[in-house]
C-alpha cells in the first residue's frame, strides 16, 4: 500500500473546532510536525478538510 507523509505547515489557532480535531486525528498538533499514514480514502478526506494547513508528500518505496 502506498504511504504519504503529512506535514503540518500552519497553526490551528483561530480555526474551527472540526479542523482542530481533524489535525489531532491525523497525529499532528504543531507546525512542522509530520506523520506517515497509509494512502486511504479516509485519510485523503481528512487531508482535504485541512489542506490549507498541511502539505502532503508521497513516499516512494518497495
Amino acid at each position: 500500500m502506498k504511504k504519504i507523509k503529512i506535514i503540518q505547515t500552519r497553526s490551528v489557532i483561530d480555526r474551527p473546532k472540526d479542523q482542530k480535531l481533524t489535525i489531532e486525528a491525523l497525529g499532528l498538533g504543531r507546525p512542522h510536525w509530520e506523520k506517515i499514514h497509509n494512502d486511504t480514502p479516509q485519510i485523503r478526506g481528512m487531508i482535504n478538510k485541512v489542506k490549507h494547513l498541511v502539505t502532503v508528500e508521497e513516499i516512494k518505496g518497495k
